[in-house]
Protein backbone atom coordinates (compact mmCIF):
# COMPACT_ATOMS: atom_id res chain seq x y z
CA UNK A 1 0.00 0.00 0.00
CA UNK A 2 1.41 3.60 -0.33
CA UNK A 3 2.27 6.17 1.90
CA UNK A 4 -0.65 9.07 2.54
CA UNK A 5 -0.62 11.16 5.75
CA UNK A 6 -1.18 9.89 9.10
CA UNK A 7 -4.53 10.67 11.33
CA UNK A 8 -5.77 8.94 14.24
CA UNK A 9 -8.52 6.46 13.54
CA UNK A 10 -12.18 7.72 13.78
CA UNK A 11 -11.04 11.62 13.76
CA UNK A 12 -12.80 14.49 11.85
CA UNK A 13 -10.15 15.48 9.67
CA UNK A 14 -9.64 18.37 7.63
CA UNK A 15 -6.87 18.38 4.75
CA UNK A 16 -4.51 21.60 4.13
CA UNK A 17 -1.20 22.10 1.98
CA UNK A 18 1.86 23.44 2.85
CA UNK A 19 3.88 24.92 0.56
CA UNK A 20 7.28 26.54 0.35
CA UNK A 21 10.22 27.00 -1.97
CA UNK A 22 12.47 25.46 -0.01
CA UNK A 23 12.98 23.24 3.06
CA UNK A 24 13.83 25.75 5.37
CA UNK A 25 11.00 27.64 4.73
CA UNK A 26 8.80 24.63 4.88
CA UNK A 27 9.54 23.99 8.28
CA UNK A 28 8.69 28.14 9.03
CA UNK A 29 5.81 27.41 7.25
CA UNK A 30 4.82 24.13 9.52
CA UNK A 31 5.61 25.91 12.46
CA UNK A 32 3.25 29.26 11.15
CA UNK A 33 -0.11 26.57 10.79
CA UNK A 34 0.93 25.23 13.67
CA UNK A 35 0.38 28.40 15.56
CA UNK A 36 -2.66 29.46 13.49
CA UNK A 37 -4.67 25.96 14.24
CA UNK A 38 -3.66 26.59 18.35
CA UNK A 39 -4.77 30.40 18.02
CA UNK A 40 -8.01 29.87 15.92
CA UNK A 41 -8.80 25.95 17.60
CA UNK A 42 -9.03 27.56 20.97
CA UNK A 43 -11.11 30.50 19.92
CA UNK A 44 -13.82 28.57 18.31
CA UNK A 45 -13.54 26.03 21.36
CA UNK A 46 -12.77 27.82 24.40
CA UNK A 47 -12.61 24.57 26.38
CA UNK A 48 -9.25 23.13 24.65
CA UNK A 49 -6.42 24.04 26.38
CA UNK A 50 -2.45 23.93 24.45
CA UNK A 51 -0.84 20.57 24.98
CA UNK A 52 2.04 19.04 23.79
CA UNK A 53 1.81 15.55 23.30
CA UNK A 54 1.71 12.53 20.22
CA UNK A 55 -0.35 9.69 19.54
CA UNK A 56 1.77 7.37 18.01
CA UNK A 57 4.96 8.43 15.94
CA UNK A 58 3.18 10.74 13.46
CA UNK A 59 0.30 12.22 15.12
CA UNK A 60 1.33 15.28 17.08
CA UNK A 61 -1.02 16.78 19.69
CA UNK A 62 -1.57 20.69 19.64
CA UNK A 63 -4.56 20.90 21.92
CA UNK A 64 -6.99 18.82 24.19
CA UNK A 65 -9.52 19.16 26.60
CA UNK A 66 -11.67 16.36 28.66
CA UNK A 67 -13.05 14.72 25.36
CA UNK A 68 -11.03 15.35 22.53
CA UNK A 69 -7.50 15.62 21.20
CA UNK A 70 -6.82 18.25 18.55
CA UNK A 71 -3.78 17.97 16.28
CA UNK A 72 -1.67 17.74 12.99
CA UNK A 73 0.38 15.49 11.00
CA UNK A 74 2.15 16.08 7.61
CA UNK A 75 3.39 13.97 4.30
CA UNK A 76 5.01 15.79 1.70
CA UNK A 77 3.88 19.21 2.27
CA UNK A 78 0.04 17.61 3.41
CA UNK A 79 -1.26 18.55 6.60
CA UNK A 80 -3.94 16.58 8.25
CA UNK A 81 -5.84 18.99 10.99
CA UNK A 82 -7.67 16.58 12.91
CA UNK A 83 -10.23 16.14 15.94
CA UNK A 84 -10.44 13.00 17.90
CA UNK A 85 -11.97 11.64 21.31
CA UNK A 86 -8.92 11.47 23.72
CA UNK A 87 -6.91 7.94 24.07
CA UNK A 88 -5.10 8.54 26.85
CA UNK A 89 -4.31 6.20 30.26
CA UNK A 90 -5.77 9.74 32.34
CA UNK A 91 -9.18 9.24 29.68
CA UNK A 92 -10.05 5.97 30.05
CA UNK A 93 -9.27 6.26 34.17
CA UNK A 94 -11.23 9.38 34.70
CA UNK A 95 -14.20 7.38 31.81
CA UNK A 96 -14.29 4.20 34.34
CA UNK A 97 -15.39 6.06 37.13
CA UNK A 98 -18.06 8.61 34.81
CA UNK A 99 -18.95 7.68 31.31
CA UNK A 100 -16.99 10.21 29.34
CA UNK A 101 -16.74 8.40 25.89
CA UNK A 102 -20.56 9.15 24.87
CA UNK A 103 -20.37 12.50 25.83
CA UNK A 104 -17.17 13.11 23.65
CA UNK A 105 -18.85 11.50 21.07
CA UNK A 106 -21.71 13.95 21.27
CA UNK A 107 -19.53 17.25 21.93
CA UNK A 108 -17.58 15.71 18.70
CA UNK A 109 -21.04 15.65 17.02
CA UNK A 110 -21.68 19.07 18.19
CA UNK A 111 -18.43 20.87 16.39
CA UNK A 112 -17.73 18.70 13.65
CA UNK A 113 -18.99 21.14 10.97
CA UNK A 114 -17.62 24.18 12.30
CA UNK A 115 -14.39 21.98 13.13
CA UNK A 116 -14.37 21.50 9.36
CA UNK A 117 -15.18 25.17 7.90
CA UNK A 118 -12.80 26.23 9.91
CA UNK A 119 -9.72 24.25 8.83
CA UNK A 120 -10.70 22.32 5.57
CA UNK A 121 -9.27 23.73 2.68
CA UNK A 122 -8.92 20.72 0.77
CA UNK A 123 -11.64 18.12 0.82
CA UNK A 124 -10.60 13.98 -0.02
CA UNK A 125 -12.22 12.54 -3.06
CA UNK A 126 -10.96 8.67 -2.62
CA UNK A 127 -8.06 6.51 -2.23
CA UNK A 128 -6.14 4.29 -4.82
CA UNK A 129 -5.69 0.64 -3.94
CA UNK A 130 -1.69 1.53 -3.52
CA UNK A 131 -3.05 4.18 -0.97
CA UNK A 132 -2.47 7.54 -2.72
CA UNK A 133 -5.72 9.86 -2.36
CA UNK A 134 -6.67 12.53 -4.90
CA UNK A 135 -8.25 15.78 -3.24
CA UNK A 136 -9.72 19.25 -4.39
CA UNK A 137 -9.84 22.65 -2.70
CA UNK A 138 -13.41 23.29 -1.41
CA UNK A 139 -15.80 25.22 -2.47
CA UNK A 140 -17.03 27.55 -0.02
CA UNK A 141 -20.31 29.06 -0.20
Amino acid sequence: MGRSVSYPTGAIVTFRLISADDDDDLDWEYECLVDWIRVEAARAFPSLREHDGWRGREDRILLRNAYADCGISTYCGLAAVWLVERNDGAYWDADASTARSPRAQRWLGQVADKFTGLFGELECLGRFSNGEAIYQRRVVA
